[in-house]
Parts: C-alpha cells; structure tokens; sequence
C-alpha cells in the first residue's frame, strides 16, 4: 500500500466479521510505522484465545500491542502518543465498562481528551450496534444504547467515518 496521509481521528464501524478490523490494519500500516494496537478484548475462554491468536498473526512485523480492556485514553495519551495507532474495538470496551460499573460517557470524554493530546493519527474500530432488532432484555438494551451514543460521539469528533460492509469500505465522513 501506498504511504497516505492520516487525520488525527478515523473511526472505522461495521458489523461483525465485516472485515473492519483487517481494512483499519491496512489503513494504519499505509504510514510508517511502528504502530500500536490496543487491544480491549479479554481472553475468558478458548473460542476468545483463539480470536485474538488470529487477529495477532494477521498483524506480522511492526505492531506494539497494548492490551487495555478499560484504561484504553491513559495508553493513547500516555505510552503511545507519538506511535500511530489502532483500537479495536470501542464495543468491546463498552462492555467492558459496563461490566465494571464505569460510565461511558465519562470514559468516552477522557478518550476524546486523550486523542486530542496525541502527535500521531489514531484509527478506532467499533461495532454498528443499531441495525438489528431491538434486544429482548434491558441490559442488552442499555448496551446498544452505550454502544450507539458512543459511536456517535466518536464519529462527531473524527476528522474520518468509514462503514465497512462485507470487507468493502464507504466513506461516511471525510
């Protein structure tokens, strides 16, 4: 790929295995790295394990991971301000603070502080939660709802919005 030029903020959203996460990877390596990849997914079972054992091969050569299921603004902001990077995924986190009784609004602030702290071009990969069905319970609710208000949070503030269906990218914004 072609060295490019990348704003301060892309978010990149799709659904699940969409192919998101792979074009949010090929966006960040089009810049010199070495980039850093923060990770906010936990391992709690083998299915999960293996998820991130994939995700990890597909990287190869130049990657700093930093695995940060919640203190994911203290890691852009203070160990790898100068690194271009790459979060994967801002669902996860949500539900990861969810689960840690934190709020994400507040959280999502500091994150936003964070970016606007950083030298260097910060890509975020995020589930689009909303094109379902309504959930069946009010926790699952509460998540979708988080989730949406988070992404649209992230999307005003990003310099780039890109939809990812099906591995083809659209871009949103910017």
């Amino acid at each position: 790929m072609t060295t490019l030029h990348l704003p301060q903020l892309t978010l990149i959203l799709g659904g699940a295995r969409s192919g998101k996460s792979a074009y949010a990877e090929r966006l960040l390596t089009g810049i010199p790295g070495p980039w850093a990849y923060v990770a906010t997914a936990e391992a709690f079972d083998d299915e999960m394990h293996s998820r991130i054992k994939h995700h990890k091969s597909r990287r190869g050569a130049g990657w700093v991971d930093h695995e940060s299921p919640l203190e994911i603004a203290d890691v852009l902001a203070n160990r790898v301000a100068e690194l271009p990077s790459l979060v994967d995924c801002l669902t996860l986190w949500t539900s990861n603070l969810m689960h840690a009784n934190r709020p994400v609004p507040e959280a999502s602030d500091a994150l936003l502080a964070a970016v606007a702290k950083r030298v260097a071009p910060c890509v975020m990969v995020s589930n689009e939660v909303g094109l379902g069905i309504v959930p069946d319970n009010a926790l699952a609710r509460a998540f979708r709802d988080e989730a949406g208000r988070l992404n649209q949070k992230i999307a005003a503030a990003a310099d780039k919005v890109i939809f990812v269906a099906a591995g083809l990218p659209l871009t949103l914004k910017g």
